[in-house]
């Protein structure tokens, strides 16, 4: 060592830590019995977090539940994966106030890992923090099944009475005679939950608490009327406070035996279920008998209308092929026919609605049709709005009159560019929609199939909840007077129907409008070779202008108007055709027979009485089987198509026509 350098030096200290070792080793000792215990006591104990996630169950309530403790880890079950039914319910209904625990009994089931129920009885336990926040909860279990042998019959039927009143579909609760709440079971605080808790039925609040305030009067008045132990008291409808959406229906009963005073005994007995669902299948209903009779009125209207523009259409043509372009009525014989045309325009919509005009449907890509109607579209939106067509991948193929759904697209495009007046964004879409798909729509009356689906969407004013609710109806309108007829989105939702597809509109006032066409999927069928097409009948052909549509056949007109009867012979005698008339199918049977069968032709109407049109081609063909035939109607050619043989072969002309289709029509099919 260096002289007056200092050496480290070490010390130690031992001391007997065998009392202390002893003292720890049988505190560890009693807390393992202690586990011990609480694992194995005769009651079932479990500790869950804020959220509801068991991070501790004791071995007897686990092996009630038939829950494996060595795979068992904390958090991995959820309480309401253990509590059957409702009892969720009276779990959450037990909330503490900000800093403080609170205790409560519940009587409930809890399911087995096998699916079995099992009634217990919780001592629950929750906490709360001094923010208000939820904290851990504690519950010892006590299953309700086991217990003295003396007592067996009187818990059994406590269990099924608890299970009764729990598991029933109907919120009850038990009434005092001030009508404040006594005891509810867990549907009623589940249903009522946004409005009272357990604490409000602990401190016994009134039961008109739940009822909205609008039908308290009513529900006063059933509940004097269940104090005086009246019977078969009317049910309140009302609404659940704080949400007009959803309905509630309460009944109230008398208690036949009850004290009626301050005690708890109740005065009456107050069952309540939600019949949102109902109200709306009620309105849906009410909506579509009323959408049915309007389009049957639409319809009839439509029909003898038609009668009526026919015979001035025909009239009018009369009359200019007898007045040259410089007379001086000739501008008001114009004006007649084109105001008259005018009114046929309303008619077919009027018909689109009611399902009953004629459609030509064929099997069509709305990619290409779409692509197709591009330009036009952006010329109708103009160029304050931002017209986007996005196409949906490998869409299926649809059937659809190409003419009506062009119709549909563009009608629906001028009510967005309506819509947004300063300028927006007007999106097409389309895409397939399979069945499973279906479902994620909140639609009623939306069928699960295959459909390609087609929205526009528009970034306009929106649409109030109560006018979306009658856009559909025919000559409803917002628009000013002289602005709309209120037909455009009715002939839209006709032409749809009849296509068998479903039309829905969603909108948010200030938001803007969707709205969503489902055409259901074609799915082509084998056809062997020779078999004829979809369409039974030839369609009327448009006249080439330099085609001549004189002739000399025999005509045997059957029409029961008047009018258009006599606009018919008068056009097709001008032609150099011989006519025979008839105002009926019965009629029309004699002339045949009076002509000994020498008919080359029979223009019919469909709708007649005594015989209708296709009742008279059947006789008709029982006397000469290649008889030629033409169909006029209001209707829809597929109306009566449905109904006659299939090798049967007509032409079809609808109504109004001019005296050149009528003309155009018999020259074909006498040609055919």
């Amino acid at each position: 060592s260096v002289p007056g350098q200092r050496l480290p030096m070490l010390a130690w200290q031992l001391a007997d830590i065998s009392q202390e070792r002893a003292e720890q080793e049988r505190f560890f000792l009693d807390l393992q019995k202690a586990i011990d215990h609480l694992d194995h006591a005769p009651a079932g104990f479990f500790s869950a977090d804020q959220e509801g996630r068991v991070t501790y169950i004791n071995a007897t309530l686990a092996e009630w539940l038939g829950i494996d403790l060595t795979s068992f880890t904390p958090g991995a079950v959820s309480l309401s994966e253990i509590v059957a039914g409702d009892g969720m319910a009276l779990v959450r209904s037990v909330k503490a106030d900000p800093g403080t625990t609170r205790n409560a009994v519940i009587d409930l089931d809890l399911t087995t890992m096998t699916g079995e129920a099992l009634p217990v009885r919780f001592m629950h336990r929750v906490s709360a923090s001094r923010e208000g926040l939820n904290g851990p909860t504690r519950t010892i279990v006590l299953n309700r099944t086991q217990g003295e042998d003396a007592s067996a019959d009187l818990r059994a039927s406590e269990v099924r009475f608890t299970r009764f009143f729990n598991s029933t579909p109907m919120a009850i609760a038990g009434v005092d005679h001030n009508g404040r709440i006594l005891r509810t079971n867990a549907p009623f605080l589940s249903l009522f939950s946004s409005v009272v808790d357990r604490d409000a039925v602990d401190r016994r609040v009134r039961l008109d608490t739940v009822i909205h305030e609008r039908d308290r009067p009513a529900f006063a008045a059933a509940f004097e009327k269940a104090q005086q132990r009246q019977a078969d008291i009317e049910p309140i409808d009302t609404l659940l406070p704080g949400n007009d959406e959803r309905h509630i229906r309460f009944y109230v009963n008398a208690v036949a035996d009850g004290t009626g005073g301050e005690g708890a005994e109740e005065s009456a007995i107050v069952y309540a279920v939600e019949t949102t669902e109902q109200k709306a299948l009620e309105g849906q209903m009410a909506q579509s008998q009323k959408m049915q009779a309007v389009g049957q009125l639409a319809g009839g209207i439509a029909h003898d209308f038609n009668n009526v523009l026919t015979a001035i259409i025909m009239a009018s043509d009369l009359l200019l092929t007898n007045h040259r372009p410089s007379d001086p009525s000739f501008p008001d014989i114009m004006n007649i026919k084109q105001n008259a045309n005018r009114a046929a325009s309303l008619v077919r919509q009027l018909l689109a609605f009611s399902r009953k005009q004629t459609l030509r449907p064929e099997v069509l890509n709305l990619t290409d049709v779409l692509a197709d109607l591009r330009m036009l579209l952006a010329r109708l939106v103009g160029n304050d709005i931002k017209l986007k067509v996005d196409h949906g991948r490998d869409l299926w193929p649809v059937k659809v009159d190409i003419g009506q759904f062009e119709q549909v697209v563009v009608n629906l495009a001028v009510n967005a560019r309506d819509a947004m007046p300063a300028g927006g964004d007007l999106t097409v879409r389309t895409r397939n929609v399979t069945a499973e798909e279906c479902k994620a729509f909140s639609y009623r009356e939306l069928a699960p199939a295959d459909y390609v689906v087609v929205e526009v969407e528009d970034t306009g004013s929106g649409i109030a909840p109560d006018v979306l609710k009658k856009i559909f109806e025919p000559f409803f309108t917002t628009k000013e007077v002289g602005k709309g007829t209120g037909l455009g989105l009715s002939m839209v939702y006709g032409i749809i129907k009849q296509t068998g597809g479903f039309i829905f509109c969603d909108s948010e006032v200030g938001k803007g409008s969707t709205f969503r066409i489902f055409l259901p999927r074609h799915i082509a069928e084998a056809k062997k070779a020779g078999e004829p097409g979809d369409a039974p009948a030839a369609p009327a052909k448009v006249a080439d202008p330099a085609k001549d549509l004189s002739g000399s056949a025999t005509v045997l007109l059957v029409e029961d108007e008047d009018a258009v009867r006599m606009g018919g012979m008068r056009a097709l005698t001008s032609r150099g055709y011989t006519v025979h008339e008839a105002s009926s199918g019965v009629e029309a049977l004699e002339v045949f027979e009076a002509l000994g069968g020498k008919v080359d032709i029979v223009v019919s109407d469909v709708v007649m009485p005594e015989m209708d049109g296709p009742t008279l081609l059947g006789e008709l063909r029982k006397r000469q089987p290649d008889i030629k035939f033409v169909f006029v109607s209001g209707y829809a050619e597929d109306a009566f198509a449905r109904n006659l043989p299939a090798d049967a072969h007509f032409g079809f002309l609808p109504k109004p026509f001019s005296l050149k289709q009528l003309a155009t029509i018999v020259k074909d099919v006498l040609e055919s």
